[in-house]
């Protein structure tokens, strides 16, 4: 799979949650991290970077966006669902994201069908 632009999103809350700046702060440090781990293909820590980084701040969609691109790439595909989902519930206007996540879907969806044969 063609490493896709990284920048996550979202939260597992269902509702924005205010934040404070040093929490973003912190937030964007641990999406950087993760950034550099998966483009030398260490996706374990890299997920680990965005899941702290959606702990530390709910609603930062590109986390969340990032975070279901480092499932996807374990293969974690209910949890990269969620984890769309989420990145698109708190910015469902952001094209990254929604490019993503309907690649993610057909690539998905196809494996699906074809392992259905």
């Amino acid at each position: 799979m063609i490493l896709r632009t990284l920048v996550l999103t979202g939260a597992l809350l269902t509702v924005a949650v205010p934040v404070c700046a040093d929490a973003r702060g912190e937030a964007k440090a641990q999406v950087e991290f993760g950034i550099k781990a998966a483009q030398n293909e260490l996706w374990k820590e890299a997920t680990y970077r965005w899941e702290k980084a959606t702990q530390l701040d709910p609603t930062y969609a590109q986390a969340w966006n990032n975070l279901a691109i480092g499932y996807e790439y374990q293969g974690r595909f209910d949890d990269a669902e969620a984890a769309y989902q989420r990145a698109l519930q708190l910015d469902s206007k952001s094209a990254l994201i929604r490019q993503n996540y309907d690649l993610f879907k057909e690539i998905h969806d196809r494996t699906k069908r074809r392992r259905a044969r």
